[in-house]
């Protein structure tokens, strides 16, 4: 028992760390000119290299805030200084809406993607994801790392795919649970868990895991990354940056992360 205790100290110790990296922006420290951006931990590496592209273009920056969409949504709730918010569900979206927290005519459905499973990258685990398949056995003595799987989209969506396949049951015990994706996915990279559920996105961007499998489509809800301007916004540069992320520009760089673009030009 001692050495669970320990394991699992390590784990809480790292999600912390990882946290850390992705909390959102004190309003002391978001007024640094351009619009302030919450978006989903998900999006970092595509939608920097968007700002990048931005920056280069029109010679202005968004200030972007990295996190669960679950806790940027609550930011927003309680007054934090967003111009724009990026979430990795539509729950969210739909949550800033209906108290009128969002400009509705802003809000378009923006990108999609895919979860997968993934292991360490020397691993030599190896499965077929279909009905019943033996997740549990996979994990061994193990643990499976997830995003919050009570209100962080890519957890919720991990859930449901365990459900429909009628493994979640086996493994709901045997979870790490981390407060966004990009916390779940840093613990299998660093050998923490031995198997996670994260992006398509996010397995790309991380050398130190491999993909063991894809979840299929129907397994879960559509994976939709909607977009809008905060109604609270007082920036003049929202809505161009807004704009900017359905430009052809930005299609290709959110294509090249592996993203599946899903708003009109």
């Amino acid at each position: 028992m001692s050495t669970r205790r320990a394991i699992l100290g390590r784990i809480a110790a790292l999600v912390a760390f990882a946290g850390l990296a992705t909390a959102p922006l004190a309003p002391a420290l978001a007024q640094e000119g351009g619009p302030v951006v919450f978006a989903a931990a998900s999006l970092k590496n595509a939608l920097d290299a968007v700002n990048a592209a931005w920056k280069a273009e029109s010679g202005k920056s968004a200030t972007i805030s990295y996190a669960g969409s679950s806790a940027l949504a609550k930011q927003i709730e309680s007054g934090a200084p967003a111009d724009v918010f990026i979430s990795a569900d539509l729950d969210w979206m739909d949550y800033l809406a209906g108290k009128k927290l969002i400009r509705d005519d802003t809000r378009t459905d923006l990108l999609g993607n895919t979860i997968v499973l993934v292991a360490p990258k020397e691993s030599t685990a190896s499965t077929t994801i279909e009905k019943g398949f033996g997740l549990a056995d996979l994990l061994g003595d193990g643990r499976l790392s997830m995003a919050s799987v009570d209100s962080v989209p890519a957890g919720k969506y991990g859930k449901a795919a365990l459900e429909w396949l009628g493994v979640w049951d086996s493994v709901k015990d045997r979870l790490a649970q981390a407060e966004n994706v990009r916390s779940a996915l840093l613990l299998v990279s660093r050998g923490e868990t031995q198997l996670g559920i994260v992006y398509a996105t996010d397995a790309a961007a991380d050398p130190g895991v491999k993909v063991i499998a894809t979840f299929p489509d129907e397994s879960h809800d559509p994976i939709v990354y909607p977009l809008a301007v905060t109604a609270s916004s007082q920036s003049a540069d929202a809505a161009a940056f807004a704009d900017y992320l359905q430009t052809d520009a930005a299609r290709a760089l959110f294509e090249q992360q592996g993203f599946t673009v899903l708003a009109a030009p």
